[in-house]
């Protein structure tokens, strides 16, 4: 998308309200369309004016395809989780819903124990529920399963007061992988809770926050009684679902990156104005708001009030000037490097055993791939005749190994792992190599109380907002969410703002 003109300085306090966003990734885009207008009144004149600006060429961030075996084939997210409402929502306002599809397979494995093993039925969040499918299942080994199984007799639990302060209550927060080693064991945490939990971010639940990540654990965790059977309730309520329920994950038939394309179409007609290849390089103030600094040559513009929706250290780095506390907070979130390897191999390359959607690697493992989706598997649409497409991934917080490879090593080295783990042979007939640098949040202990911290610098700067994945969830729902929650943040700060300046001036007369 070519880059829009954007308008010189105006004196503030005349006519619309004025809105910059910056960052063009899905919550940028999120924010810009909640700042535009409502869905039924794209022309309402109480709509701020809208400036969204992108460093890079192109609008979607990590929503990204490439054209892999003749397909479009997301490299960033390709698929999300449905039942989260806030991107459900979103297609049906962009009149997109129809082109949403369900997967065509479900389940996974894991690799454990020298192969490939389902798994076990009755997993919340990876975290086992019921002994006899974890049993069945052979991934934990004997001393794994009769540790695991204390827990279901209750025995060797520690009261709350063994993990709490001996002075005060039960910490706030704790590491998934301390609650799920101390109550099943450490072959529960590193072959299922790990491959799970730890592969959405990219990083390990030994680091991981409860509270932020999965709450249910840490509830269940404190109410005593068995973990496992404290985690029931919700995996029995998924299974009560009608058959006529939305399917657990979707994506677009056309691909998530679609799903900026339409963003920007929107935006474009409702008058927003979008600035891409444009790096904000400074935020100043004003006597009422914000003065924008690019590095594209144009002059600098004011702005009513901002929503920054960049990755935390380049928040970091805008509002340093302003607020020295809040940008330390910033940076002290940190994040985790990946690649992605999509490839189309022949038919007869991939054993017929295979099932399901693909298959994790614990960590424990030593491999560097760290999960494997057949693509086509899980979504119907990207079949072709005579060919398997399939997406390889590589690192993980602490793990840097793929940074060190060119893309044939890399290529490589993921085709050798996929031979051990799961038998597959031959060279890929086309491959895309995408790499993810920095793009994982890592949420540790204490991250709510952090974000609530950084929320709370943000509302001492005026009509500002920080939004993404480094905040309220990593999946693209939640981007969606927080970037809608940011622009309503700054546009009720600003109308209350002018309200209250209407109001005074109709005093002063």
């Amino acid at each position: 998308m070519a880059r829009d003109h954007i308008p010189g300085s105006i004196e503030p306090g005349g006519g619309r309200l004025r809105v910059a966003v910056i960052g063009g990734g899905i919550t940028g885009l999120a924010a810009a369309f909640e700042l535009s207008g409502p869905p039924d009144d794209p022309g309402d004149p109480d709509a701020p004016e809208v400036v969204l600006f992108e460093e890079a060429p192109a609008l979607g961030g990590k929503l990204r395809s490439a054209v892999v075996g003749g397909r479009v084939v997301d490299t960033g997210p390709d698929g999300f989780l449905a039942r989260r409402p806030e991107l459900s929502r979103l297609c049906r306002e962009l009149g997109v819903e129809r082109r949403l599809v369900g997967p065509g397979a479900t389940g996974a494995a894991v690799y454990s124990r020298g192969r490939l093993r389902s798994l076990p039925a009755g997993l919340a969040l990876g975290i086992p529920t019921r002994l006899g499918p974890l049993a069945r299942s052979g991934v934990l080994g004997p001393a794994g399963l009769i540790r695991a199984a204390l827990d279901m007799a209750e025995i060797g639990r520690p009261a709350l007061a063994h993990v709490a302060p001996p002075d005060g209550p039960p910490p706030e927060d704790e590491a998934i992988g301390a609650i799920v080693t101390r109550r099943l064991g450490r072959q529960v945490a590193e072959r299922l809770a790990d491959p799970l939990i730890g592969g959405i971010h990219a990083g390990s639940v030994d680091d991981m926050s409860a509270a932020a990540v999965f709450p249910a654990l840490l509830g269940a965790a404190r109410s005593g009684g068995s973990l496992m059977r404290g985690l029931r309730s919700p995996v029995a309520a998924a299974r009560r679902e009608p058959p006529s329920s939305p399917a657990v994950f979707a994506t677009l038939r056309d691909g998530m990156a679609s799903l900026a394309e339409h963003l920007a179409g929107v935006l474009t007609a409702r008058g927003v104005k979008i600035a891409t290849d444009c790096r904000v390089e400074s935020l100043e103030r004003d006597r009422s708001g914000w003065v924008v600094a690019t590095g594209a040559g144009e002059n600098p513009v004011h702005f009513d009030g901002l929503v920054i929706a960049v990755p935390a250290w380049e928040a970091s780095r805008l509002v340093r000037s302003h607020h020295a506390a809040m940008a330390s907070m910033l940076s002290s979130i940190e994040y985790s490097s990946v690649a992605v390897v999509t490839m189309v191999l022949d038919d007869d390359a991939m054993p017929r055993s295979l099932r399901g959607t693909g298959f994790l690697v614990p960590a424990s493992a030593g491999r560097l791939v760290t999960a494997c989706t057949w693509l086509d598997a899980k979504w119907p649409h990207l079949r072709r005749s005579r060919t398997r497409l399939l997406r390889a991934s590589a690192g993980r917080y602490g793990d840097l190994r793929h940074t060190s490879l060119d893309d044939r090593a890399l290529v490589d080295t993921l085709l050798e792992d996929l031979r051990t783990t799961s038998g597959l042979s031959g060279r890929p007939l086309d491959l895309a190599v995408t790499r993810w640098p920095d793009a994982f949040p890592q949420y540790r202990p204490g991250h709510i109380s952090l974000v609530e911290q950084i929320e709370a610098a943000a509302a001492e700067l005026p009509h500002l907002a920080v939004a993404g994945a480094a905040y309220h969830g990593v999946g693209v729902p939640a981007c969606v969410g927080d970037g809608r929650a940011a622009a309503r943040r700054v546009l009720g700060s600003l109308r209350s703002a002018r309200g209250v300046d209407q109001a005074l001036g109709e005093a002063s007369r």
